[in-house]
């Protein structure tokens, strides 16, 4: 005696419906980081240009504006840059570090739901003052 199987034509496209969320949030995840890296790396380098300036002789007004100066893809409005020592107890010899700090907003809602708020990029550079 035979045994006949049954139809089973629509197992694949159900079994890749309960996949799919995962997938797409995996994907979406990747794009995110993506974009939250290149953010952190943009501040890294904001921060040595701040810091270069300020090695150079540079104000801490003029030091900042270039941190927000070569930092355009980000909002400069969100952007913190704290400067230590300050420009009055700063002589020449001594190490200077500019710390930025940088609230980033996610893309896409989901993900600042899971993740449970933004995220907060943090970057210093020190450099000696010429």
């Amino acid at each position: 005696m035979t045994l006949k199987l049954k139809d089973e034509k629509g197992q694949s496209m159900v079994e890749f419906a309960m996949i799919l969320p995962v997938l797409l949030l995996i994907l979406v995840g990747i794009i995110e980081f993506g974009f939250m890296f290149s953010g952190y790396l943009t501040l890294t380098n904001a921060s040595r240009e701040s810091a270069r300036a300020i090695s150079l002789g540079a104000t801490d007004a003029i030091a900042t504006q270039r941190a927000k100066d070569s930092s355009m893809q980000l909002d400069g409005s969100q952007m913190v840059v704290v400067i230590s020592p300050s420009a009055a107890t700063r002589q020449q010899g001594d190490m200077v570090t500019v710390t930025i700090t940088y609230e980033y907003d996610f893309l896409t809602p989901f993900m600042e739901a899971i993740l449970g708020g933004n995220f907060l990029l943090k970057t210093d550079t020190t450099m000696r003052v010429e």
